[in-house]
Order: structure tokens, then C-alpha cells, then sequence
């Protein structure tokens, strides 16, 4: 496959801009939903993005999210610059989660980011610098057979 097969486009997430939280992930399955990609695959795309941008806006500066489309994947990763994740062992774990009381009053903060993007993705890879920033690498097979 050359570069020509692929589709790319870059997102900045602002932090605490919690008006447009959201934004980039519905614009994502709205770009998905045009291709024609099949609505199991853009939903669990959809889920992904947005727990991952919603860590963006909630712990980080800023960041970006690039997305990558071509005939066999679709490839989102997020880097920001912010906090970082100090115990990613921690931060996987369903229910735990370092929000704020002025975040959790929003709604969130409820610690299933981390295992939901891990749960919908088909590859999830995550790393982080403490005072640095978090990287996050999501793939999604078009492939049924390689799918969840």
C-alpha cells in the first residue's frame, strides 16, 4: 500500500475547553459514517476517541489527535502535553480515577476512560512521562476476521 491509499487528518484538543468536548470525536464518526465504514466499527471508533479526547481536555494542556483511514485500519493517536499518567497499571483499572471534585460535578471522572478505549480498540498501546504528556496509539481493523 502506498500513501495515496491513505486518508490523514489532525485534531487539537484544547485543555479544560469542556464547551467543545466532544467535538472531535463526533466529527471522526461523522467522517467514518460518510466512507461507509459499517456503524459496529464507527461506534466503538466513536467510544474510543471520545474517552481519549475527554482525558485531553480534563489532565492535559493540549493535544493532538491524528487520525489515519486506509483500506485495512483505522489508527488514532492521541499525544498531549499535560500531567502524564504516574501508574498506568492504576489507570487501567475500571472505576479508578483522579478527577477532580469540579470534574466529577460535570459528570465525569468516573475512571472508565482508559479501559474503554482498551476494550474497544483492537490494539491499544499507551505510554506516558510524568510532567510530560501521554501518548496513545488506538487501531481498528476494517477486517471482520482480525476485528473484536
Amino acid at each position: 500500500m502506498n500513501r495515496q491509499d491513505e486518508f490523514i487528518q489532525t485534531f487539537t484538543i484544547w485543555g479544560r475547553d469542556f464547551s467543545r468536548a466532544g467535538s472531535v470525536s463526533t466529527e471522526i464518526k461523522e467522517i467514518l459514517q460518510e466512507i461507509g465504514v459499517p456503524s459496529s466499527i464507527v461506534r466503538r471508533v466513536a467510544i474510543a476517541s471520545y474517552e481519549a479526547e475527554m482525558n485531553v481536555v480534563m489532565y492535559a494542556h493540549k493535544g493532538e489527535l491524528i487520525l489515519t483511514l486506509n483500506p485495512e485500519t483505522i489508527k488514532i493517536e492521541v499525544e498531549d502535553k499535560g500531567q502524564g499518567i504516574e501508574d498506568i497499571e492504576l489507570a487501567m483499572q475500571e472505576g479508578y480515577s483522579t478527577a477532580t471534585e469540579e470534574m466529577r460535578e460535570m459528570g465525569f471522572g468516573a475512571g472508565m476512560g482508559l479501559p474503554n478505549i482498551k476494550k474497544n480498540a483492537d490494539v491499544f498501546i499507551i505510554t506516558s512521562t510524568p510532567g510530560v504528556g501521554t501518548y496513545l496509539k488506538m487501531l481498528f481493523y476494517l477486517d471482520n476476521e482480525k476485528a473484536k
